[in-house]
């Protein structure tokens, strides 16, 4: 394992960590205003970006290469980094849509999809470097 790339994803989890946690407190609080969506829909946002960018790195200190998001989700699917590698891709898929629209409706909707769908895959993946630290 190359010891720089050991170093830059333990540094990009220490980033990651702080979002998942800020996603992690504010989403189990009842969110019920447009403000508190936009802030759920932002952290989570942010965490995914991290959460992606990290399985890069990750996967980089593994000595494979990863040129986007998509070939990251697959690749840690593959080696068992992630459970889920379709709620990935879903999250990738809605992470993009909330950067270029606004809809109250979808901001509901992916409040929801946030919680009890990609929050738990988030989780997984906290989880299981926090071990390998």
């Amino acid at each position: 394992m190359d010891t720089l790339k050991e170093i830059r994803w333990k540094q990009r989890f220490t980033n990651f960590e702080k979002s998942y946690k800020l996603l992690k407190q504010y989403s189990n609080q009842p969110i019920e205003t447009e403000l508190e969506r936009a802030g759920i829909i932002q952290f989570f946002e942010i965490s995914f970006e991290l959460a992606w960018k990290l399985m890069k790195d990750y996967l980089e200190a593994q000595e494979m290469s990863v040129k986007s998001p998509r070939e990251a989700i697959k690749q840690a699917y593959q080696m068992g980094l992630i459970d889920d590698g379709h709620v990935w891709i879903d999250a990738l898929s809605d992470s993009n849509l909330t950067v270029h629209t606004y809809d109250e409706e979808m901001a509901k909707k992916m409040i929801n999809d946030i919680i009890n769908v990609y929050f738990p895959e988030l989780n997984k993946l906290y989880h299981k470097l926090v071990k390998e630290l």
